[in-house]
């Protein structure tokens, strides 16, 4: 079993708390990804459950087992890390090996191992080469070969794809995907980075503050985020904030008067609020249609356009608010200088003063 439990885990250092209650239950053989932005807890947390920080409060279990105060070693737990650490006056052979000649493992079955990960990460070609002689991906794939051959219960990665260029990214996320679908073993990855997040995750975790704000699949925080910050944090483009306030409240509807938009109004449906309060109406890059599509329209200033081939984002403004749309296959439209764009209040959400979903 590679399942793993948090309760009210808590990490402080002197007077200052930097994990504030994380409950958190992963099942066995998901991917899971810690995703927030920097100085959220995310590497912290991760570095709680592999012993390398300890735990202030709270309880850690692994495979049903307490392990707050299990050696690193002990905990069934294999580590990647930022940096490849790799020891330069050894092969990839060595390197992939040393942690089990280090524990007295037989020669032969290091060997049989060390054999069996650079087959997964397709590594066999270089076991007799120096790291200086490899590239930035090959180096990762070799600290990732080092933890699989010591068969832990659980992965844990903490922003392993910092380092490298966008082009090997891409493919070592691929990579990385590959390699949880052969090995079916826990996986916890550590990333700022939400598109990483989106790609890879079986579920995402959504740290702010040393908090945990939202938990699900990547889909459904797509889809239904728990307030403003999962809604612009998760996706990319980041979801559209307009400025609003309450103006009419109805049993199960709110009726918002857009506050950059020459009066624009939308009734959505919404149990809370009242007449009178700030919100903030978002809406996906996306789900910005054509005139005449939508609830309302309302007209911006285009700023700059970026082209990308099937798809083109138009960064645009009213009134100093920011405002993204996505288009498909219309380079003409969006070389103007005003775009009018049309808001479905079917795919808008609605959130509070204190960035609470009202729903």
């Amino acid at each position: 079993m590679s399942s793993l439990t948090l309760r009210g885990v808590r990490k402080s250092y002197g007077n200052v708390e930097v994990i504030k209650g994380v409950d958190l239950d992963i099942d066995s053989k998901q991917f899971v990804v810690f995703v927030g932005p920097s100085g959220c807890g995310k590497s912290t947390l991760l570095r709680m459950i592999a012993g390398l920080e300890h735990i202030t409060a709270g309880d850690l279990e692994i495979g049903g087992q307490r392990m707050n105060d299990v050696d690193p070693s002990k905990r069934g737990i294999a580590m990647v890390f930022q940096s490849y650490a790799l020891y330069p006056h050894m092969t990839v052979r060595e390197n992939m090996g040393f942690a089990l000649r280090f524990a007295g493992v037989a020669k032969d079955q290091i060997a049989r191992q060390v054999g069996d990960a650079a087959r997964i990460l397709a590594l066999e070609p270089l076991l007799d080469r120096f790291p200086k002689e490899l590239s930035g991906g090959q180096r990762q794939r070799v600290a990732i070969g080092r933890a699989i051959v010591r068969n832990p219960q659980v992965f844990l990665f903490d922003e392993p794809l910092s380092n490298l260029d966008a082009e090997l990214r891409v493919h070592m996320r691929i990579e990385i995907a590959r390699l949880h679908k052969e090995l079916q073993t826990t996986i916890i990855y550590v990333t700022h980075d939400q598109v990483e997040a989106m790609t890879l995750a079986d579920k995402i975790v959504v740290l702010r503050d040393g908090i945990i704000e939202q938990v699900g699949r990547p889909l459904d925080l797509y889809d239904d985020p728990a307030n403003q910050f999962v809604a612009g944090f998760i996706g990319s483009p980041r979801m559209n904030f307009l400025a609003g306030s309450i103006v009419e409240k109805g049993v199960d509807t709110v009726t918002i008067e857009l506050a950059n938009h020459g009066g624009t109004r939308l009734t959505l449906p919404a149990g809370g609020g009242a007449v009178g309060d700030q919100v903030a109406l978002g809406i996906r890059a996306e789900h910005l249609g054509l005139p005449g599509t939508g609830t309302a329209d309302i007209t911006l200033d285009v700023d700059v356009a970026e082209h990308l081939g099937s798809t083109s984002y138009v960064y645009a403004n009213a009134g100093g608010e920011a405002v993204v749309i996505e288009r498909e296959e219309s380079r003409h439209e969006t070389g103007k200088d005003r775009i009018t764009v049309s808001i479905s209040a079917d795919k808008a959400y609605l959130f509070d003063s204190k960035g609470q979903r009202l729903r």
